[in-house]
């Protein structure tokens, strides 16, 4: 058969043209280096901008206060970390995240990989073109009268016109083309194909990256609010000791500062941290395959930057540490202006607190300035050895030029590289250094989810008093001694009384003579020696919750909560609205509020303090305890609700203990018996009637220093009392 083909010309022309092939495949090899060059300065770029905007917000402060006790200082050791990957409570879930940041990595090195491929590919079939491989080397039969379809063989390769029939069914061979090079057939993949892989890898780049960015934050939201929470709660289990200890400022700042430095900055700095790691990595395999030898510049280049990274580190973590002791005062001064703005006003001392508040500020900006100033240092010393890096590289090339041949394609694409990479590691190692510094807030957050708890809070089974408990209301107090730190001297010493049910018993003494300490000692609110007893169970027995809920308090500051009425009366929804009615009335309440669900504002903004002290004193009638504190719970109201006071216990609570703890005497005068403390000890403990009768009794002279007419006064109403018991 004629083919009308000459395959002898087809061989000669391969020939010729394999070596203006072999001559342009260097210049072919440069642009697919360059774009590995562009690819990864596109990435460098985005993360840059990026570092712009997270540089100036990412400021973690340590918000403590020298003040009022030291605190422990970060130590670096990796702890942190640890900690806030354990803090999500799903390890599995992370290592799933971890991965998937690294698959999708490994995709956009290998959309970048593909491309070079490509690239070389189309080069190859620029050069020499293409001829189509038979399947089948046979001569297929086709019908005499279709002169037009045939197909004719001949050492493989064949001739087939465009009108013959093609074959449905999928094969290999059909992603590629034969390629005749230097006489030998190479295959290389046609170019559809070759765009349908590459569309298929940005794709599954996108949707890997896509997947790791939202699952990366859930994971570090997850952490965030496992840390928030636990924190919450071991705070609310701390013993008083520890708010005795520290102030509100310090508290706060846990949650507002540390809590908003883990919810915001942190997320973001670990991820381009670990970003701009994986990126290194990814462009650490580009410069690998293109020249290895500048792998080892790179290794000893990041080797010192990790150097100044621990350099700075170290001063950046002291230098945080004074920038959060002085920023605690600034808040702790704000809180307390807030607290007392009324008094502030009043005694026109305005300018006092202005430069108070001037003087903490000013130091607090000191440290901060530092701070900065320490971060900004890094960054120039880290521009400088980049450019002495970028130095030695290029002066590097021309003098091997001088030894040997040097492709000028590769000394462009070698400093570019390098120029990408040191801008990288400069990025890379401020990101870490800043998580590091962030991390340190985690620390200071699982402090507080370390503290000491108050406990148990639920009783034991076999110490649970059977049936309704306390159910008359005797007190004892035996060998009783409390003190609040273990080294210091106890705050009561060896107490020994006994309160009758229903009872009222008045405490009185100077200042710091135990009247508070006696009521702590009663919510076991500290350690205790001794005992104390009611209704002869042993209160060391009980569980704090069983214990503190039989017992009802009305402290001298009331307390109310930002919610409505109801929940503020009886926030566990004990009691149906009729009781909780009658509770208001009973007060005097009742026509102050139009409804159970009336809002009251932060702290009882909306009520008076008389009001928001009656509001307290209906809690109490509602739970109806056998046993009743009142914590010098008239020593701020104007007389008339004092007197209201004074009546609704009398009344309401006439088969109760009552203990109340004096600041003015007409309060107790009636009582069945009255304490005097001083420094702890008992002093006197008899009905008020029989202690004035002492001439050089301690309450006796407490009542003379009231003046004459008061005191006169006061003797009377206890020696009504007395007659009539």
């Amino acid at each position: 058969m004629d083919s009308k083909m000459d395959f002898t010309k087809l061989l000669v022309a391969a020939d010729e043209t394999g070596d203006k092939h072999d001559k342009q495949d260097d210049a072919d090899q440069e642009p697919v280096e360059f774009t590995r060059k562009f690819s990864s300065t596109r990435r460098f770029s985005v993360l840059s901008d990026a570092s712009s905007e997270i540089s100036l917000s990412m400021r973690s402060v340590d918000m403590t206060s020298d003040k009022h006790g030291e605190e422990e200082e970060s130590v670096g050791d990796g702890k942190p970390f640890k900690n806030y990957l354990f803090a999500t409570k799903n390890l599995c879930f992370v290592v799933f995240v971890l991965t998937l940041m690294v698959l999708a990595q490994a995709f956009n090195v290998g959309v970048d990989l593909w491309l070079t491929f490509w690239t070389s590919q189309e080069a190859i079939r620029h050069e020499n073109g293409t001829i189509v491989e038979s399947t089948s080397p046979t001569i297929e039969i086709l019908p005499l009268h279709d002169k037009s379809n045939f197909s004719y063989s001949y050492n493989n390769y064949s001739y087939i016109p465009e009108n013959t029939k093609k074959s449905e069914s999928f094969n290999i061979n059909d992603i590629f083309d034969n390629v005749n090079v230097d006489g030998q057939i190479k295959k290389i993949i046609k170019t559809n194909w070759a765009l349908y892989f590459y569309s298929a890898l940005i794709g599954l780049a996108i949707v890997l990256t896509l997947s790791r960015s939202l699952l990366f934050f859930k994971a570090c939201m997850m952490a965030s609010v496992n840390l928030h929470t636990s924190m919450f709660h071991m705070l609310l289990k701390a013993p008083m000791r520890f708010f005795d200890t520290n102030p509100s400022g310090r508290i706060l700042n846990r949650f507002s500062k540390d809590m908003g430095a883990i919810d915001e900055l942190l997320p973001m700095g670990f991820l381009d941290a670990m970003q701009v790691m994986l990126v290194l990595c990814g462009i650490l395999v580009n410069i690998t395959i293109s020249n290895a030898y500048i792998v080892i510049a790179i290794v000893i280049l990041g080797a010192v930057f990790l150097k100044f990274r621990s350099w700075y580190i170290s001063s950046a973590r002291v230098l945080k540490h004074l920038e959060g002791i002085t920023k605690s005062p600034v808040f702790s001064h704000i809180n307390a202006t807030l607290n007392g703005i009324i008094t502030i006003r009043a005694s026109n001392a305005q300018d006092i607190l202005i430069e108070e508040f001037d003087d903490n500020q000013d130091v607090n900006t000191s440290a901060w300035y530092l701070t900065i100033a320490c971060m900004n240092s890094f960054g120039l010393w880290l521009d400088f050895l980049a450019i002495i890096f970028l130095a030695v590289v290029t002066f590097c090339f021309v003098i091997l030029r001088k030894f040997t041949d040097v492709n000028g394609s590769l000394v462009g694409l070698a400093v570019s590289q390098c120029s990408v990479l040191t801008g990288m590691l400069q990025f890379g190692m401020r990101q870490t250094a800043e998580v590091i510094n962030q991390l340190t807030s985690v620390e200071r957050v699982m402090q507080y989810t370390k503290l000491d708890i108050e406990g148990p809070f639920d009783t034991p089974e076999e110490n649970r008093p059977r049936g309704v408990w306390p159910k008359r209301g005797q007190i004892e107090f035996r060998n009783l001694s409390l003190k609040y730190v273990e080294n210091d001297p106890p705050v009561l010493r060896n107490l020994n009384f006994m309160i009758m049910p229903g009872q009222k018993i008045g405490i009185v003494g100077r200042t710091g003579a135990g009247k508070s300490s006696l009521i702590s000692a009663l919510f076991r609110l500290a350690p205790l020696e001794g005992a104390i007893y009611i209704d002869g169970v042993n209160t060391k027995n009980l569980g704090l919750t069983d214990l503190r809920r039989k017992i009802s308090i009305i402290p001298q500051e009331p307390v109310l909560f930002s919610a409505s009425l109801r929940y503020n009366l009886d926030p566990f929804n004990e009691f149906d609205d009729d009781k909780i009615w009658q509770a208001l009335e009973q007060v005097e309440l009742r026509d102050s509020v139009d409804s159970l669900d009336f809002h009251v504002a932060e702290g009882g903004g909306n009520f008076s303090l008389g009001q928001r002290q009656l509001v307290c004193l209906a809690r109490a009638v509602l739970k109806n305890n056998k046993v009743l504190v009142l914590d010098e719970a008239t020593a701020n109201v104007d007389p008339r609700t004092d007197a209201l006071i004074q009546a609704t216990i009398r009344k309401r609570f006439k088969d109760c203990t009552v203990l109340t703890i004096a600041h003015r005497l007409n309060t107790i005068m009636d009582s069945d018996k009255v304490l005097v403390m001083s420094f702890g000890n008992m002093i006197e403990f008899d009905h008020p009637h029989k202690l004035l009768q002492i001439a050089d009794g301690h309450f006796h002279k407490m009542l003379l220093e009231t003046g004459p007419v008061m005191s006169a006064q006061l003797k009377d109403v206890a020696m009504r009392a007395y007659q009539h018991e």
